[in-house]
């Protein structure tokens, strides 16, 4: 197996200005856009939206947590649920602007493991082991979703199905092929889970024109926000502080005497002892450490609809489609009728500052507007005529590593500050599980080793002073 810690790796220099990489500036003071695109998923807006707890900012807390996307929620009800009847310490979370108005609310609506397709890229840094490992540890998040939504009686339109990749690219679908036949000939646990599609059945099994050749395995697809708005919920129902646009400009360089950092926020300071970064692409503003390490980088989302007369033909799994490494699209197709596609990567990728380092959510790229009109047509046999058109398009801001790994675990040299971030746009089957871990290091002190996470995903120094850059559209 591969290790990072073994190689000598090129080591970035300090960038007290706080600098992107390839010089593109200092970031900007206000990186949250004051208007921004409507995704589907915030068009039906739960109670505590811009909910705050008490009208004041509290000036001090055990715990605060900062974000309320998928990361934050679930690591609040993590910390809530294991307490059980304990006293509950004091727990606050703040958000920039709604609550689960980030990329959570922004994403394909997906729970779809990697399993196989970054297999090739993630042995190359990591080894076949740790490739492996991620790929389980996603897959296992399939059922742990389903568990969650039916312990709690989720509304939030779960339903378990099969992921089908397509590829239409003769040379693409080589590639990937020869890449699960390496898989499979090293002896990859995870591909019991999967199934390949040659090119004599692709088409007929997908429903794909020009499919090449097809890999289906477990996957499912919910209503995100309404996820974590139940989890939001649940937390405030049991006295977790909630704090709605609250942006956070910044975080101390040292605790005090106490041991406590102060956190400045748009409204004020509140002091904690224990922190958690639940904020993805947005964490390097407030945890400069991170600059360069995680990325904000912006994708392109949409609703298809079908009102017309003639009945669509139903589809029930979820799908990529990969023209080319620069070229995939992903979706799901729900009950209601409606298809929810995400990104037009041919116009996206046609300009690097379209989607590198952007964390504005209220645009996107123009050109991606039409690119969804006739996505149906163009795509799967039976849909010709059904008269499917777009019905909205938004963006979103991911985060991505520069190792393309998480970052998990106690912000390295700053005892008592976690970070859950920077999952690389497959947040949804990797969130759930990695912030039990997290609420376990905060409320029991365990370390990241006695949790059984990947150990790839553990942040710490060596990695941020990694200056090697993985990241590419694909």
């Amino acid at each position: 197996m591969a290790s990072t810690t073994t190689q000598a790796l090129p080591v970035r220099e300090a960038s007290p200005s706080r600098l992107w990489p390839e010089g593109k500036g200092p970031l900007p003071a206000n990186p949250l856009p004051s208007d921004h695109t409507l995704p589907f998923w915030r068009t039906e807006l739960h109670e505590l939206d811009t909910h705050r707890s008490t009208p004041e900012l509290p000036e001090t807390c055990d715990i605060l947590i900062i974000g309320s996307g998928y990361s934050g929620a679930s690591t609040a009800w993590h910390l809530v649920e294991s307490y059980g009847d304990e006293p509950l310490p004091k727990i606050v979370m703040v958000e920039a602007r709604e609550a689960c108005s980030g990329a959570t609310a922004r994403n394909g609506g997906h729970v779809k493991p990697i399993v196989y397709f970054a297999y090739g890229r993630q042995e190359r840094i990591y080894g076949h082991e740790v490739a492996n490992q991620i790929a389980e540890f996603q897959l296992s998040h399939v059922l742990a979703v389903k568990d969650l939504v039916e312990k709690e009686n989720i509304d939030c339109d779960f339903h378990l199905t099969r992921a089908v990749d397509v590829f239409t690219d003769q040379a693409y679908a080589d590639k990937i092929t020869a890449i699960f036949n390496t898989m499979k000939s090293r002896g990859a646990s995870v591909l019991r889970q999967v199934e390949y599609v040659g090119p004599k059945d692709a088409e007929q099994i997908s429903g794909v024109k020009g499919a090449k050749c097809a890999f289906t395995f477990p996957a499912a697809h919910l209503w995100p926000y309404k996820l974590v708005m139940h989890l939001l919920s649940r937390v405030v129902s049991k006295g977790v502080n909630l704090q709605t646009r609250t942006p956070v400009t910044s975080v101390s360089e040292t605790p005090d005497e106490d041991g406590a950092w102060a956190v400045t926020t748009s409204r004020g300071i509140i002091k904690a002892k224990k922190v958690v970064f639940a904020t993805n692409a947005y964490t390097a503003y407030i945890a400069p450490q991170y600059s360069d390490r995680i990325v904000p980088c912006r994708g392109i989302c949409s609703r298809i609809i079908c009102p017309g007369p003639d009945r669509a033909p139903h589809l029930p799994n979820s799908y990529s489609l990969r023209a080319g490494p620069a070229n995939s699209d992903y979706f799901v197709s729900r009950a209601d009728g409606s298809i929810i596609v995400g990104g037009a990567k041919p116009y996206v990728a046609e300009k690097k500052e379209n989607w590198y380092n952007v964390v504005d959510d209220g645009k996107i790229v123009e050109p991606a507007r039409q690119y969804f009109d006739g996505y149906m047509q163009r795509n799967f046999r039976g849909w010709e005529k059904t008269g499917a058109h777009t019905d909205r398009v938004w963006s979103g801001v991911q985060g991505y590593t520069t190792d393309l790994a998480s970052h998990v675990g106690q912000v390295p040299g700053k005892k008592g500050q976690y970070i859950i971030a920077g999952f690389n746009g497959h947040g949804m089957p990797e969130i759930l599980l990695t912030s039990k871990a997290i609420a376990s290091m905060v409320k029991d002190d365990k370390t990241y080793e006695e949790n059984g996470l990947p150990m790839v995903f553990k942040t710490t120094q060596g990695r941020l002073d990694d200056a090697r850059n993985h990241i590419a559209l694909g």
